[in-house]
C-alpha cells in the first residue's frame, strides 16, 4: 500500500513471473509443450524485459528450460518427482514454521490470516484456482515471518512444483484435508508454538508425502 492507501502496482518483472508461474502450475501451459518468448509476451501483454527476465527465473526453478533457436519448454510432470520434491521440502518448511512461530511480525500475522480465511473460502466455493492462490499467499507469508531469505529462496521453486503436482493429481478431491493442515500450521505460528507449529508443518509433508507416493502408483 502507499501513503493514500491505494494498492501498490508490483514491478512488471514481478508481475510477469507470477503470471508465468500460475500458468504453470495450473496447467494452462501443458507439462511438456513448447512456446516461444514472443507468444508469452503476447499472451501476458507485458514488454520483452520482464518476460525474459520472468522466463529466466523459471528455467533456473526447473520450471522451463530455454532452448536455443528451438524456444522453450515447459517442464514434463512425471509423477514419480513429486516424492523427490516433497523429500526435498521437509527439513525446510518445518525449519521455517519453527522460525515463523519465534519471529513472526504484525504485517506476516495479517498474511496468514489472510491465506487462511482465503483457503477456507475456497473449500466452500470448490475453487481449486482460489486455493492454489491461497496456498502462494501462504509461502509468501512464511518466507516473511521466518526471516530466513536463504531457506526462502531454497523452499520457493519447491513450493511452486508441488503446488503444479497436486494441481494435476489431487485437486479434485483433497481441497477441505489439505486447508485443514494448512490452517493447523497457520494458528501453531500466530500462537507463537514453536514445536507445535514444527510439528504442524510436519503432518502437511506426511500428507504430501502419501499424496505423491499414490500418485507415484499410477
Amino acid at each position: 500500500m502507499n501513503d493514500g492507501g491505494l494498492p501498490v502496482q508490483q514491478p512488471a518483472a514481478v508481475r510477469a513471473y507470477r503470471a508465468l508461474e500460475r500458468m504453470i502450475v495450473i496447467l494452462d501451459l501443458a507439462p511438456g509443450s513448447s512456446t516461444t518468448e514472443g507468444a508469452l509476451i503476447e499472451r501476458l501483454q507485458l514488454g520483452r524485459t520482464p518476460v525474459r527476465e520472468a522466463i529466466q527465473r523459471l528455467a533456473w526453478e526447473g520450471l522451463l528450460e530455454i532452448r536455443p533457436r528451438a524456444g522453450i519448454a515447459v517442464a514434463p510432470l512425471d509423477p514419480g518427482d513429486w516424492l523427490r520434491v516433497v523429500e526435498a521440502r521437509e527439513g525446510v518448511e518445518v525449519a521455517m514454521a519453527r522460525a515463523a512461530a519465534r519471529h513472526g511480525t504484525q504485517e506476516a500475522a495479517q498474511l496468514f490470516a489472510q491465506a487462511a480465511s482465503a483457503m477456507q473460502r475456497a473449500v466452500v466455493s470448490g475453487n481449486v484456482i482460489a486455493f492454489m492462490e491461497a496456498d502462494k499467499g501462504l509461502d509468501e507469508a512464511m518466507a516473511l515471518a521466518a526471516d530466513n531469505p536463504f531457506a526462502a529462496r531454497l523452499a520457493a521453486p519447491l513450493q511452486t512444483h508441488s503446488r503444479r503436482f497436486w494441481f494435476r493429481y489431487k485437486a479434485d478431491t483433497g481441497l477441505a484435508v489439505a486447508a485443514e493442515h494448512h490452517v493447523a500450521v497457520i494458528r501453531a505460528i500466530l500462537d507463537g508454538d514453536v514445536d507445535g507449529a514444527g510439528q504442524q508443518a510436519g503432518r502437511l509433508m506426511a500428507l504430501l508425502r502419501g499424496h505423491a507416493e499414490a500418485a507415484g502408483r499410477r
